[in-house]
């Protein structure tokens, strides 16, 4: 029988992720057969992973990562049991990694990682998952940014657009585009203007504000121009261009865009956002 050592053990466990005792019972069942003994932890993992996959995984934590030119930018959440687990550095840096993964590739980053998943989860001992994953190139002239808020429980990825080259760069245009990610993340805007509000949604609402003033006695033309007033209320608090700028309540998002163009002499529109709250 082969003898085992501690290096033998701790170079498995740099291989796999998986403990060093696990790691020891597998080089002893394979007779130190590195080979086998990662197949062994391997089809372990799985059925560690089957095990848990009941388990309610709605801890963890939202990452981002972007290209070194900026050209792409992946925004991932990955989720555990307990929040003891989502405050641990190696459970940070596997999240890291599959942020990473989801910029380099463009299939199902669940689907590319699920054997160092499976080895994870044996690893650390909980139900984790990969929920969702969401990557933008930036298509035309423009700025990608990203922000992770209180600690991985909330992130965004944002694409602000612009005519002129120079203004990429230009501090005044990144500053703002920073705002609009804090803003997403604070006020979480449903949707980008009132062209995406769904016309179901739009219709439902106009039908609760007039149930609310069932009796009133007031002429229908009266009626609607308050209904008009309550979705322009609406409106101001889902849309993000129609939202009270959170750094500055004078100021909507949009006007906000307005004066950074006008100052820069430059056309500025937000492309596209995505916000992720952990478990949401």
């Amino acid at each position: 029988m082969a003898q085992i050592t501690a290096s033998d053990v701790n170079k498995l466990r740099t291989m796999t992720g998986v403990s060093m005792m696990e790691c020891k019972k597998a080089l002893v069942e394979t007779d130190g057969d590195f080979d086998k003994a990662v197949t062994i932890l391997r089809e372990r993992g799985i059925a560690v992973a089957a095990k848990r996959a009941e388990k309610e995984a709605n801890q963890g934590l939202i990452a981002a990562k972007a290209s070194d030119d900026g050209s792409k930018i992946a925004m991932v959440e990955v989720n555990c049991e307990t929040d003891f687990v989502a405050r641990n550095a190696d459970f940070a840096a596997f999240t890291a990694k599959v942020a990473e993964t989801a910029l380099n590739n463009d299939g199902d980053v669940a689907e590319i990682m699920k054997d160092e998943l499976s080895a994870k989860i044996s690893a650390i001992g909980e139900n984790l998952k990969i929920r969702r994953s969401e990557k933008y190139a930036l298509s035309g002239c423009g700025r990608l940014a990203s922000y992770i808020h209180m600690g991985g429980s909330v992130g965004v990825l944002l694409e602000v657009g612009c005519g002129k080259a120079e203004t990429v760069n230009n501090p005044e245009f990144v500053e703002m585009v920073k705002d609009i990610t804090l803003q997403i993340a604070a006020i979480a805007p449903r949707w980008l203007d009132r062209t995406f509000v769904p016309e179901d949604i739009i219709a439902s609402e106009r039908e609760i504000y007039r149930k609310q003033m069932e009796g009133q006695n007031k002429p229908a033309n009266i009626l609607e121009k308050i209904i008009d007033g309550k979705m322009n209320k609406f409106y101001t608090e889902n849309c993000l261009v129609d939202q009270v700028f959170v750094k500055d309540s004078d100021l909507t998002v949009s006007k906000l865009i307005d004066r950074v163009a006008k100052k820069l002499n430059d056309a500025i529109s937000i492309k596209r956002y995505t916000r992720f709250q952990r478990g949401a």
